[in-house]
């Protein structure tokens, strides 16, 4: 696990050595232990390394093949690199050194474009081919490993790096807020577009690489997460689920550095801790809402039947609001997950004993864990209903005041594509609109953002549909990129064996109905996992990572803190700020619950303060060869 940044040279003659060594240091986080750099008359690069297989010299990059055409910088894992490693050395490739890393170079030389089809892992790279006088960026299929590019800048320079932040230190970057990414954020809490907070930055999305050559951008997806059902019986895909996680965490296990596990109260977390059986795990929860936010005794019982050894923190409020800056400047974007905080707390502790980690993401998205997509009884009986009737009935509701009753009406008019945008709704549409200053309320829609993912899987089920939506757009979005960042925040390699190449097409054969059914969510997984785990963890409920903002917000102490930045100059450019700061008192005296709301636009004015009033501009003359 590293971090790379990197630019094609625009019009600017820079002292390219000074520029990268500046953005290096944004991301030293992410490879404390060495840095190097790459120069020549058209691109340069800048690597951190945080040493995890071969920890010798061999293992630094930037890397060069052997006739120094190729020049790589690379983040991440590949998990199969030594069966590539094989076939390379048999078709003729030399290898100097025993890192995955190598493997990019010569599979690269080898098979072309392509050869990332037959990566395993979680990863993101940049290939500068001399030759050829191309770049060659690729992202890992889920997600797991974050990447940017941008060409706003005052130069035409093209930049592009593990972390946003690591932009602020190149002289021609334009620093500017997408002022179209807030409306989105508001109802879904993390930027949900393409196009980043950060106007003109783009995320390369999952499972494509892209191509630079001269002015031309070219990019391609190489692998897809369609579900295609296949017919084999219960008892089959359990046998199949045990052997491939078992392999999975086989393989995340590979690593010349400690290891241990995030070990939540759930299922996911620990069936992933039950296969790999690490010396230590590692869970926190909070003081003072020890009895209703704490997973940790759960958790502490799990490690004690495995023989493990259990380390666990209790966090402050005071620790959490204090940290709250430091979180968001690693998000490099506004991110108001709640569980952001305790990740964070959970990585620094994890750092003190272990380099590398494995976790249970991804569980919930590929096999059907949110409550979400479980059938509702009343909802099955009410669509008998012809589908005219009860759209015209939803519509009327639609107008009343909003109860229980009228947001089942409303929903039961709805097809799956309009009812569902994902696991987090916090701010309604409407509501964040009205929040929110004329310049800041043209942002994209939700359903424009969902219509295409949605779009993709027009003739599956309504489960696979959200599992779809899910799997690509909340768990890059939200799930992954704070598991990156919050990790990364303390110099930690988180890896997630269920966000394997191998259980994902496994998972894309299952039945919906073994997935989510009426007995339970997870269902064929919770089957697989009771022959690993006792009982009463297989069918533990999902409980997230809760953490107790609606409690903090109705404190004195934190709700003046949030007052302030709600009543401050700063805010208004953004927000009705008299709206605004009436929901907070009213959330604070009782009248209304909106925590998360509260939560989620604190968030945001966090971020900007950080990025847009604490940052020192940079002087770019200092930078000018």
């Amino acid at each position: 696990m590293c971090g790379f940044v990197g630019y094609i040279h625009g019009s600017t003659a820079w002292n390219h050595q000074t520029v990268i060594e500046g953005m290096m240091n944004r991301i030293v986080h992410r490879g404390p232990d060495s840095g190097g750099m790459f120069s020549d008359d058209k691109v340069t690069l800048g690597f951190r390394r945080l040493s995890i297989i071969d920890l010798s010299d061999n293992g630094k990059q930037p890397m060069y093949s052997a006739d120094g055409n190729l020049v790589l910088v690379f983040n991440g894992e590949i998990f199969n690199f030594q069966e590539l490693r094989e076939d390379l050395k048999q078709k003729g490739h030399v290898f100097h050194s025993k890192t995955d890393s190598e493997v990019l170079i010569y599979g690269y030389k080898e098979y072309g474009y392509d050869f990332v089809k037959q990566l395993r892992g979680m990863f993101a790279f940049a290939i500068w081919d001399k030759v050829n006088d191309t770049m060659f960026i690729a992202r890992d299929g889920f997600g797991i490993k974050p990447l940017y590019y941008t060409t706003n800048t005052t130069d035409g320079s093209l930049l592009f790096g593990s972390e946003i932040k690591s932009f602020l230190a190149h002289p021609a970057f334009i620093k500017e807020v997408n002022k179209d990414a807030l409306r989105p954020y508001l109802t879904l809490q993390y930027s949900s577009m393409g196009e980043t907070f950060f106007k003109g930055v783009h995320k390369l999305k999952p499972a494509h690489y892209m191509v630079l050559k001269g002015n031309d951008i070219h990019t391609v997806e190489y692998w897809d997460k369609k579900f295609h059902a296949e017919n084999g019986t219960l008892e089959s895909y359990v046998e199949e689920i045990k052997a491939t996680m078992a392999d999975s965490v086989r393989a995340h296990k590979i690593s010349d550095v400690k290891t241990g596990a995030f070990l939540s109260g759930g299922v996911d977390s620990s069936l992933i801790t039950a296969l790999m059986k690490p010396e230590k795990s590692f869970s926190v929860g909070f003081s003072e809402y020890e009895k209703m936010f704490n997973e940790t005794n759960q958790a502490a019982d799990l490690s004690e039947i495995l023989g493990i050894e259990n380390v666990r923190k209790y966090i402050s409020p005071e620790e959490a609001f204090h940290a709250l800056p430091t979180i968001q400047y690693h998000m490099d974007e506004p991110q108001s997950n709640p569980s952001s905080v305790p990740l964070y707390f959970l990585a620094e502790l994890a750092k003190k004993d272990v380099t590398v980690v494995l976790s249970g993401e991804g569980a919930d998205e590929i096999f059907g864990g949110y409550s979400w997509y479980e059938p509702s009884k009343k909802m099955e009986t009410y669509e008998k209903v012809p589908y005219s009737l009860r759209k015209g009935i939803g519509k009327l509701a639609h107008k009343l005041p909003r109860n229980t009753l009228t947001t089942f009406l409303v929903k039961g008019g709805q097809k799956v594509e309009e009812r569902f945008i994902g696991q987090a709704i916090v701010w309604d549409e409407e509501e964040a609109v009205d929040i929110l200053k004329p310049a800041y309320k043209n942002g994209p829609d939700i359903r424009s953002i969902t219509k295409p993912i949605y779009d993709e899987v027009k003739d599956q089920d309504d489960v696979t549909k959200m599992q779809y939506l899910d799997l690509n757009l909340w768990m890059p979005g939200d799930i992954l990129l704070k598991a990156d960042k919050m990790s990364m925040a303390h110099s930690l390699e988180l890896r997630v064996p269920f966000l394997d190449k191998e259980v994902m097409e496994l998972a894309k054969r299952i039945p919906s109905d073994y997935r989510v059914n009426e007995i339970d969510t997870k269902y064929v997984l919770r089957r697989a996992a009771a022959d690993v785990l006792p009982e009463e963890w297989a069918k533990r409920p999902k409980l997230g990572f809760p953490t107790p903002i609606r409690h903090w917000l109705r404190e004195e102490e934190f709700y003046n803190e949030v007052r302030k930045a709600f009543a401050s100059d700063y805010a208004a450019e953004f927000f009705d700020t008299d709206k605004l700061v009436q929901i907070l008192d009213d959330n604070y005296t009782k009248k209304l619950d909106y925590g998360r709301q509260i939560w989620t636009a604190y968030i945001f004015l966090v971020w900007y303060k950080r990025f847009f009033i604490d940052e020192t501009p940079l002087s770019a003359e200092a930078f000018v060869a």
